[in-house]
């Protein structure tokens, strides 16, 4: 098995350790990149069901839709979380200048980057919970107040893990957590 092991990662030590971790961080960065898939499929989500509202009660359209932005807005949080953390590997990465061993720096990088595909889930059930609101505005527009108080208060919720995933790739950037080990 060690000769395996060494076939496929016996390169690294031979590679700069600054070239090693910005290429781990490179693809950490497109890695981080994937949570965006769920703020665009619960985006898409709510805006559909603000649709269908305005169709079904067009005088209820309006709230809806103000509903609909409200929480497509609080669903984009876990895609823009991985944007930042995705620029920070790119353009101000903290591990390229810290002092500790080449490959455990680099995938302290790829870690923070899949770290962030955390995200998705958020992302979805916030544009669930902001598309179910457009819909429930849409039949009761004189509800939207609690109706909106209720989504946001969901999607506070919904949002946690977003977060933890937003703690743990800052921490593998900006905390020397593996040096004691070595």
């Amino acid at each position: 098995m060690n000769g395996i092991l060494d076939l496929l990662l016996g390169w690294m030590e031979h590679v700069d350790k600054r070239a090693l971790i910005l290429g781990f961080s490179a693809v950490g960065a497109g890695f981080a990149m994937i949570a965006g898939i769920g703020p665009g499929i619960g985006q898409g989500f709510a805006a559909g069901k603000a649709a269908e509202a305005v169709g079904n009660n067009p005088e209820g359209g309006r709230p809806a839709t103000i509903v609909m932005l409200l929480g497509s807005a609080v669903a984009e949080t876990s895609g823009i979380f991985s944007l930042v953390i995705a620029i920070i590997m790119l353009f101000a990465n903290p591990l390229v200048t810290r002092e500790g061993v080449g490959i455990v720096l680099a995938a302290s990088a790829l870690g923070a980057g899949l770290s962030m595909i955390a995200g998705i889930g958020p992302g979805i059930g916030q544009g669930f919970a902001a598309g179910k609101s457009a819909e429930a505005v849409g039949k009761r527009p004189k509800l939207q107040s609690p109706i909106v108080r209720t989504m946001l208060l969901g999607q506070a919720v919904a949002q946690t893990t977003g977060i933890y995933a937003l703690i743990v790739a800052l921490i593998l950037l900006f905390v020397d957590v593996f040096s004691k080990f070595f």
